[in-house]
């Protein structure tokens, strides 16, 4: 790491102002002269690249996300890159649909930026959003996951998971570029007005209205992730369509109500491998059936 800074940077660093490890390592550090940057490494599946140009260019046009200072480069089995570093903020919590509006209206700038970005497809998709995988069976291949998948997760959840699969796939939609993570946790809010989304690393390629579905379900996660009201959902689907000025058509909103689910029933699938609070479980085995009404599924 510090001769990387060096090498890319210029400077090497001397604090580490923060550190968190998940899907990817992240290190806040503060660098020799006083600059304090964000530097990101994680397994090379061959992404990476696409999400840090997207990212440059949305920063470029002043959407309000880290600019990243370098591009992804491989080092060793990894692939890191540089961003600036963009503190402070406060997360808007509620799921409630007048907070479902907020940020559904964000998603809809979001969305409407990426539309002029062209970089290849960031493929593989993210694991919580990869319905579109070819591994065999109802999830994409997680080996931590599989081993437990048979004594472990409530058939509901598979039953529910599969049904959506089902659905998004027979509609064959045109994929386009989007933010697959859009989670309360990754947004800071200053003053009521948004400062910065984070997460980067999570764009996808997948159909639109799927990936609305998905952030009108997840939107309002923080730790542990959940899923929000079929009513909030219900808000966040309308506002996002009002702010694009186009409204989905009958299939379009299936997807969309189908892809609502998958990131909860996901997210249930890894606590009940795990035995954590059923947070996720819980919400899907409530929702489970208004959602896929909705979905025709």
């Amino acid at each position: 790491m510090p001769r990387w800074c060096v090498d890319t940077l210029g400077a090497a660093p001397v604090g580490v102002l923060f550190e968190l490890r998940q899907i990817s390592a992240v290190f806040g550090l503060r660098l020799a002269g006083g600059r304090e940057i964000v530097v990101k490494a994680r397994a090379d599946e061959g992404r990476a690249a696409s999400c840090v140009t997207a990212q440059a260019r949305l920063a470029e046009r002043g959407f309000p996300c880290a600019r990243p200072l370098t591009p992804a480069v491989g080092v060793g089995s990894v692939v890191v890159h540089a961003e600036e570093f963009r503190p402070g903020g406060v997360l808007l919590p509620g799921d409630s649909p007048a907070v479902a509006a907020r940020y559904a209206a964000v998603f809809a700038r979001l969305m409407a930026e990426l539309a002029g970005v062209s970089v290849a497809p960031p493929l593989p998709n993210p694991r919580w959003v990869r319905w579109d995988h070819a591994d065999g069976g109802i999830w994409p291949a997680v080996p931590v996951l599989d081993e437990r998948d048979r004594l472990a997760v409530p058939a509901f959840i598979s039953e529910a998971a599969r049904r959506v699969r089902h659905r998004i796939l027979a509609a064959d939609l045109p994929c386009v570029l989007g933010h697959a993570d859009f989670e309360a946790q990754n947004l800071r809010w200053r003053d009521g007005v948004l400062w910065t989304v984070h997460d980067w690393d999570s764009l996808a390629w997948q159909p639109e209205a799927a990936l609305v579905g998905a952030a009108s379900g997840a939107f309002a996660s923080a730790s542990p992730p959940t899923l929000a009201s079929v009513a909030s959902s219900a808000a966040f689907l309308a506002t996002y369509q009002e702010e694009r000025g186009r409204r989905f058509t009958a299939g379009e909103r299936e997807v969309a109500w189908a892809a609502s689910l998958w990131p909860a029933a996901h997210n249930a699938r890894w606590e009940a491998a795990f035995g954590t609070r059923p947070v996720a479980g819980d919400a899907v085995r409530a929702q489970a059936a208004e959602r896929l009404r909705r979905a025709n599924a």
